[in-house]
């Protein structure tokens, strides 16, 4: 999509700091980090509406990203984390593209 900041992401538009990559799925480093290890993992191709967006044509490479969001968690040397996807203004999701964060590196807190 043109102006999607994670299709620019994947397509080497914008610079990113690439904790993985594959010819399906691209995770980087988020640059406002809320632990000591973030990082957002999205489909190169655009999902436009988050979770709500995940269909038939799409669930594979939905499927392939819950594959490697463990190797990318060990790579960086984390065995407990969170996974994390906003839906929604009211969920905070800020950018329209299917993403997903991983959360570690330190005990997190409660949900609530």
């Amino acid at each position: 999509m043109e102006n999607c900041l994670f299709c620019k992401i994947a397509a080497g538009e914008i610079p990113s700091n690439k904790a993985f990559e594959d010819d399906r799925v691209l995770a980087f480093y988020d640059i406002a980090p809320q632990a000591p290890v973030h990082i957002v993992v999205i489909p190169k191709a655009h999902i436009a509406d988050g979770v709500r967006d995940i269909n038939a044509e799409n669930a594979d490479t939905v499927a392939h990203i819950f594959e490697v969001i463990p190797q990318i968690a060990k790579e960086v040397g984390i065995s407990d984390y969170r996974i994390v996807s906003n839906n929604g203004e009211d969920a905070g999701q800020t950018i329209p593209h299917l993403h997903f964060h991983i959360l570690g590196g330190r005990r997190l807190g409660e949900m609530g």
